[in-house]
């Protein structure tokens, strides 16, 4: 596997549609104020994260149970900032919709801005012709509130390319997140 410059994921974005929408270049801040920087990279994209967030929540007693999951585990959040209770998580979305080629894998990773905060970001790989709006996992480590920002980077995207195409794709497997259009819970 190769991992993939800014000149391949600008090729790919543009031509293929891999990234929408697509921003060329770091988006760093502006005369209003400052960002947490997101778009193309020298070996990746940092995506965005959208105004809607599902905070997790002890209200009503719940268990997590990935194979029962249940809808009172959370609240849901609309907002230019989300705030995450201490030691608490959230889940959100990409503000992009991803397209990965059948040749590709990629790894994300979170922004090392909001980890210097005890903020982690834990995303699983997008797999080989996976599509949708990435479900993003939000962990509040420390013994404070923290905020989250909608519509700035969170996290990075790293694209590796195999020198062959796999045999079997997230697609073919006709896999339970393909094509995901807001935050998706836990499917079993």
């Amino acid at each position: 596997m190769s991992l993939k410059s800014d000149k391949w994921i600008r090729r790919m974005a543009l031509e293929h549609g891999m990234i929408e929408p697509f921003i060329d270049g770091q988006v760093r801040g502006s005369e209003d104020g400052n960002v947490i920087s997101y778009g193309l990279s020298s070996y990746g994209y940092d995506l965005r994260v959208a105004e809607e967030f599902k905070v997790f929540t002890n209200l009503h007693s719940s268990l997590i149970d990935p194979k029962n999951f249940t809808e009172n585990a959370f609240i849901h959040v609309e907002g230019e900032v989300c705030i995450i209770p201490p030691n608490s998580f959230a889940l959100a979305r990409s503000v992009e919709y991803f397209r990965i080629p059948r040749s590709v894998l990629t790894l994300c990773i979170g922004k090392s801005t909001y980890a210097r905060c005890g903020i982690i970001v834990n995303v699983t790989p997008f797999e080989p012709e996976w599509e949708g709006y990435v479900t993003l996992e939000i962990s509040n480590t420390t013994p404070l509130p923290a905020k989250i920002y909608a519509n700035e980077g969170l996290a990075q995207v790293v694209f590796y390319e195999a020198q062959e195409v796999c045999e079997t794709s997230y697609a073919d497997r006709k896999g339970k997140y393909m094509g995901q259009q807001e935050i998706t819970l836990p499917i079993a």
